[in-house]
């Protein structure tokens, strides 16, 4: 339904995104994750045609957006990652606005309102100005403007960066809803694994404008196929046993997390001696030790590299 063919964008003497190429199929959700600086949100413009790209096209349905834009964006509803709406109106009157940007005929702007409001979980709250909202609220009626002009192809950019537990948890149930229920296609951003797990059927990861890796949740897992997690909890993480663990050789990666370490290493080779053995040498009491697949996460972190970077 809408694919990108070798994207690429150059601001200045930086490349932004380097040759991407990825697609949507209708009606089915996918996932678009990397850390920051990635490229996600200059490719998400491109794909949205906010951002002309510096070579490569999106084509929707086999035509070219770069040239023919209108028809993809009477089509798109985008959820941007911040709050575009106006504190100083209400929850109607900033939908109400947003209609007529959008040119809905006025005999369906009130009925469409209402319809997304519903949706969203705002309707009682449609009178009171946006100013009073929570966050997870504001997150909400950014999802509604989207929506408003019933769209076939949904692009939200980490819609739930900041808020409780219950509007992230409501907004995703809204997303799948939309997604299983209205046939909408959605390509989603997010850094939070658990929502990716929850959401979608592919995924494609960024890194540094490429993607590098793609498929189904399952073969984007099955790059790790041949190692396990190991999860070792403490009662305190001491600098000694992360270094002894790190001078393993068959380690491949030690992560830190509160009072766990997660150890990436082969299958075949069993560590769990020397796992044992660098706590003794470093006093560092054990609590627990877990031996688990690879999850979505660790992958993520495998391709991506595990040190935050700016």
């Amino acid at each position: 339904m809408l694919e990108a063919i070798q994207l690429t964008k150059i601001f200045k003497n930086t490349q932004a995104v380097k040759g991407v190429n990825l697609y949507l199929e209708k009606g089915e959700t996918v996932g678009l994750l990397g850390p920051n600086g990635a490229g996600k949100s200059t490719t998400i413009s491109m794909l949205s045609s906010l951002v002309q790209p510096t070579s490569g096209d999106v084509l929707l349905k086999g035509e070219s957006v770069k040239e023919q834009p209108q028809h993809l964006r009477e089509i798109l509803g985008v959820v941007p990652q911040e709050i575009a709406v106006f504190p100083e109106l209400t929850a109607y009157e900033n939908m109400s606005f947003f209609g007529k940007i959008y040119k809905l005929p006025k005999s369906e702007i009130k009925q469409r309102i209402e319809e997304v409001l519903t949706l969203v979980g705002l309707e009682q709250r449609q009178k009171e100005s946006v100013k009073q909202f929570s966050g997870g609220m504001k997150r909400r009626l950014n999802i509604a403007v989207a929506l408003l002009h019933r769209p076939e192809i949904l692009i939200m950019d980490e819609p739930t960066v900041g808020i409780d537990p219950q509007s992230r948890n409501y907004i995703l149930e809204t997303v799948k809803k939309l997604n299983e229920e209205k046939g909408i296609t959605v390509l989603y951003t997010s850094h939070y694994m658990e929502e990716v797990e929850f959401l979608c059927q592919r995924l494609y990861i960024m890194d540094r404008g490429e993607v590098i890796a793609s498929g189904t949740k399952d073969e984007v897992k099955n790059i790790l196929s041949s190692e396990h997690t190991i999860e070792v909890e403490v009662e305190k993480v001491h600098p000694a046993f992360i270094e002894k663990l790190e001078s393993i050789p068959a380690i491949s990666s030690v992560t830190t997390l509160d009072k766990k370490i997660i150890l990436l290493a082969p299958k075949k080779i069993n560590l769990l001696e020397d796992v044992f053995d660098a706590a003794k040498q470093t006093d560092s009491p054990l609590k627990g030790i877990q031996i688990k697949a690879p999850t979505l996460e660790d992958v993520f972190l495998h391709l991506t590299g595990r040190k935050l970077r700016d």
